[in-house]
């Protein structure tokens, strides 16, 4: 955070920052905590457009728990980038307490988990899927799901460094992603709202009488209208990394109380659309901690095949 860009926030904010100091975490963003003098904040520099995702985050308070937005400054001004100013909550992140060997209550504290992404999926935010345009949420039109699928991936596999899947690795990626592509047929309609980085990273837990509760959902800006079995995909992404009790937790309350053929298809539609951002992911330059997951996810994918399809 510049100089500049410290006036321009206490500016919006009204009142000075006493202290500060950068967080960990937003690829595309950059997050400072702030010690101001009516409290704690969070500013967000950078990344895409905070003034969408400031009024989806409205939306999301029906529905998660979500930090208030304070103020929004939506595009660049001078040397100033965009930012968005919420309040800080206090809370774990859930991917440093589930690797702790030593945390309990995780079966419980997964189950919250999925009430929260699907109390977030039960809102049709808009009359179609697709990105969203403005603040005001309008939906830019899009290709079909199933149709984008098999493009996206040639056109990503062909700006993947060699270094972290080889030509063999690619070709084969590029050919599942097609050969699964149709089943996404089936949801290209689906216009609930999907957070779209709903994972560990992304999620403040606190202390409960049980164990842990989901204390705020974090980082909304890749939010858009579609369907939200890409939300329970992001969670499971790596979920062999993830102690069982948590991932045994999650996965029966997201398909408690679906009907019989949801409950059958939820994790494999799911993973056939985690497939875009996985294709995404990998095309990050050397060194991306997070795209070398992903690699290593898509090479247990074309050895092991889809799990969960009926």
């Amino acid at each position: 955070m510049t100089p500049e860009e410290t006036e321009a926030v206490e500016a919006a904010l009204g009142e000075p920052i006493v202290d500060s100091r950068k967080l960990a975490g937003g690829f595309s963003h950059e997050t400072w905590a702030l010690v101001l003098e009516s409290g704690r904040a969070v500013v967000r520099l950078g990344g895409g457009a905070p003034g969408v995702e400031a009024a989806v985050m409205e939306r999301g308070t029906e529905l998660a728990p979500v930090p208030p937005v304070r103020v929004v400054q939506e595009s660049a001004v001078g040397d100033v980038r965009p930012f968005m100013v919420i309040d800080y909550i206090d809370g774990r992140m859930l991917d440093d307490l589930l690797a702790d060997p030593d945390a309990d209550g995780l079966r419980t504290l997964g189950s919250d988990v999925a009430r929260v992404a699907r109390r977030i999926g039960s809102l049709t935010i808009a009359s179609r899927p697709g990105f969203f345009a403005d603040p005001a949420l309008h939906v830019r039109a899009e290709r079909p799901w199933s149709e984008q699928l098999a493009e996206f991936a040639a056109e990503c596999m062909a700006a993947t460094p060699d270094e972290r899947l080889n030509r063999e690795h690619r070709r084969a990626w590029a050919k599942l992603c097609a050969a699964h592509a149709p089943a996404l047929t089936e949801v290209d309609s689906d216009a609930q709202l999907v957070h779209s980085d709903f994972n560990p990273k992304n999620i403040l837990v606190a202390p409960a009488a049980d164990g842990w509760r989901v204390a705020s959902v974090l980082d909304w800006e890749f939010a858009y209208a579609g369907c939200p079995y890409a939300d329970a995909a992001n969670m499971l992404r790596f979920a062999d990394e993830y102690p069982p009790a948590y991932v045994e937790g999650f996965r029966a309350e997201y398909a408690e109380g679906m009907a019989p053929e949801d409950a059958a298809r939820w994790e494999f539609v799911g993973i056939v659309l985690d497939m875009f951002a996985l294709t995404s992911l990998v095309t990050r330059p050397i060194g991306h901690s997070v795209a070398d997951q992903a690699a290593g996810r898509i090479r247990v994918l074309l050895d092991g095949g889809l799990p969960g399809r009926r």
